[in-house]
């Protein structure tokens, strides 16, 4: 039987590596990836993925071909990846609508955001950052792929509990969060995410470590009908399906 040897393709992750520990393959700071076949495509049609929301989950798993954990992959080198398995799938050029004016953005002109790796503590994935206004030092990592699925699950437990829940922000912190004052008592966290943590800090923190953590800028220019204007680059269904409406 004929075996037929896949192309693949060297992705370098934003993070550069610098925060997953030694003994990770992620350390390397770069990902193998093969190009789609008409297996992923029916990853991106498969029904219950799609009801589940982990459609691209279970397509950047099925593309990435170094041995690693994909839930330790940080959210910003997920976006990376993401965005590497739309070219070697589809092409480079992304067609979409944007107030009603169609757009094409070349995907790979979208560069790596420039991060401080000066602040980093080599593979360990943990900042510390004092509350401007409080002045409680909090310490805080980025999240991965797997504490995306925990605050998914959390927050759906909470939407069960009340319809009209609304905790996403406060819920993302408790998994960021991972000491306040030194002290890494899980309860310690999520009681001063519900009872100290003053609204200016949380915003003033969670505007840091947007600064910080490393990702791809998916800042694109697009014409409107009052001239250019920066956006984020809005995921429709052409991302991945094409050939659908958008």
């Amino acid at each position: 039987m004929s075996e037929f040897k896949f192309p693949t393709e060297e992705i370098d992750l934003p993070s550069k590596g610098l925060l997953y520990p030694k003994d990770s393959p992620l350390a390397s700071g770069k990902v193998e990836m093969k190009y789609m076949t008409a297996k992923e495509e029916d990853i991106l049609t498969n029904p219950n993925y799609l009801a589940k929301g982990i459609v691209v989950d279970k397509l950047l798993q099925s593309l990435i071909i170094t041995k690693v954990d994909y839930s330790e992959l940080l959210a910003g080198d997920q976006n990376a990846v993401m965005i590497a398995a739309r070219i070697l799938g589809y092409g480079k050029d992304y067609e979409f609508t944007y107030r009603g004016i169609p757009q094409v953005v070349d995907l790979t002109t979208l560069e790596d955001k420039a991060f401080d790796e000066t602040l980093i503590q080599p593979n360990i994935n943990e900042f510390q950052y004092t509350l401007p206004h409080s002045k409680i030092v909090v310490t805080f990592k980025v999240l991965t792929v797997g504490d995306a699925s925990k605050i998914k699950r959390e927050l759906d437990g909470l939407k069960k509990i009340n319809k009209d829940s609304s905790s996403e922000m406060s819920t993302r912190l408790k998994h960021t969060i991972v000491a306040v004052n030194g002290d890494r008592e899980i309860g310690t966290v999520r009681n001063f995410v519900d009872t100290s943590l003053l609204a200016r800090d949380a915003r003033a923190l969670r505007n840091y470590i947007n600064e910080v953590q490393p990702d791809i800028n998916l800042t694109v220019t697009v014409e409107t009908s009052n001239g250019e204007e920066d956006i984020t680059l809005p995921i429709t269904t052409n991302f991945f399906w094409p050939d659908s409406a958008a």
